[in-house]
């Protein structure tokens, strides 16, 4: 579908998606999800998908966690995967040497810039952790690995420090500079302002956004972002990480691609799947209307909704549910409306009269206003009653 036909004010956005990457952490920051713990088959499968759904990078964990998270790692690291396999490090030399013995691609190395994390956490001066983190972008470089450098709480850090330290960090050899929105506190004018201000300072490093969703904006700041100049988006299957989460995979997905007609080259088919895989590894519920792939986002029962989608799908759906996996579904209940119910009696080879038809209407109203959910037993039992009333 051209973006033109879902809505003719939306922006398209004019960049090369070659050089657009969607980085993945569900197996790292989503993990962090409090209560979630990923095995070895879980995390193998995550992966196997995220790579089949054609995700370019892959950020498999973070090394320093446990011996048993490394062994974890290095085996899915001798998968023949085509993404880019990165684990997160802190700006020691140890982390790295642990993410190397894991065999990965590249790292994601972090530090705390923010006169809160200054202060509180680290005890430490900005110039302190700067060389800190160039040292460990030296190290790592020195070992071939791709590398990510993200300053932790880059949105509450002041932005002559957040600009110097990510132009040092480009000159010893980062090839990513991420902006993370650690506590999600960013708006998307702010976020497409610090992207476009780095990107004016930068040579050559892309810019990447790790957003968090404690306002609910993940989603929107990721895409602000990449607006003002990011060209890598941080994501997590369901939004699962801490707190709040981190910017939905599938929402940023399909966003994308169908507001902003940007042509990802991703088996989108495979979305729900991985959507209800992660949601059964996690053990985290996800609603039934969760954008994109709660399980009843393509359901119907207004009368008047139901009508318009049984002659044509879009005039109540952003696009087919067929696209990403998912199905459509017509619900009975106090808002149906004839045409449903014709279409299903017909289905099952029953044709009534309107007056009939009219009366069936009127029982699934009043049974569903009595809190009874019309499944299909109940919706049989009132077509036999109506039918029987008659006789």
């Amino acid at each position: 579908m051209s973006w033109k036909e879902v809505c003719p004010y939306n922006p398209k956005l004019n960049i090369d998606v070659e050089d657009l990457y969607i980085y993945d952490t569900t197996l790292r920051d989503g993990e962090q999800t409090p209560g979630v713990c990923f095995n070895l088959e879980e995390k193998l499968n995550i992966a196997r998908k995220l790579d089949e759904l054609g995700i370019k990078q892959i950020e498999l964990g973070f090394p320093a966690v446990s011996d048993r998270e490394r062994e974890i790692i290095k085996k899915i690291a001798e998968e023949d995967l085509n993404a880019d396999l990165l684990v997160l490090s802190r700006a020691l030399k140890e982390d790295i040497d642990k993410a190397l013995y894991c065999d990965v691609d590249g790292i994601i190395t972090f530090i705390a810039t923010s006169p809160l994390h200054l202060k509180y956490k680290l005890h430490k001066t900005i110039n302190e952790v700067e060389e800190m983190g160039m040292k460990a972008i030296e190290y790592a470089k020195d070992h071939d690995l791709f590398v990510a450098f993200s300053a932790e709480d880059a949105t509450r850090t002041p932005l002559e420090d957040l600009i110097r330290i990510h132009k040092n960090a480009e000159s010893y050899g980062a090839d990513r500079v991420h902006i993370a929105d650690t506590t999600g506190s960013s708006t998307p004018q702010s976020m497409y302002y610090l992207c476009s201000e780095l990107k004016k300072n930068l040579k050559k490093a892309h810019i990447g956004v790790h957003c968090h969703n404690d306002f609910g904006f993940a989603v929107i700041n990721s895409i602000y972002g990449v607006m003002g100049g990011a060209r890598a988006i941080s994501t997590t299957v369901n939004g699962l990480g801490e707190r709040a989460g981190n910017a939905p995979l599938e929402e940023v997905v399909m966003a994308l691609m169908v507001l902003y007609d940007l042509d990802l080259k991703l088996n989108i088919s495979l979305l729900k799947e991985l959507s209800k895989m992660v949601e059964e590894y996690s053990k985290v519920s996800l609603p039934v209307n969760k954008a994109i792939v709660g399980d009843r986002v393509f359901y119907h029962e207004s009368g008047i909704h139901v009508d318009g989608v049984l002659e044509h799908p879009l005039t109540y759906e952003p696009f087919l549910p067929e696209k990403i996996g998912h199905n459509r579904g017509i619900v009975f209940g106090k808002h149906s409306g004839c045409s449903a119910v014709d279409r299903k009696l017909r289905n099952m080879g029953i044709e009534v009269s309107k007056e009939d038809l009219l009366k069936i209407v009127k029982k699934i109203k009043d049974t569903k206003e009595k809190g009874e959910d019309i499944e299909e037993e109940v919706f049989k039992k009132i077509v036999k009653e109506v039918i029987k009333e008659n006789k």
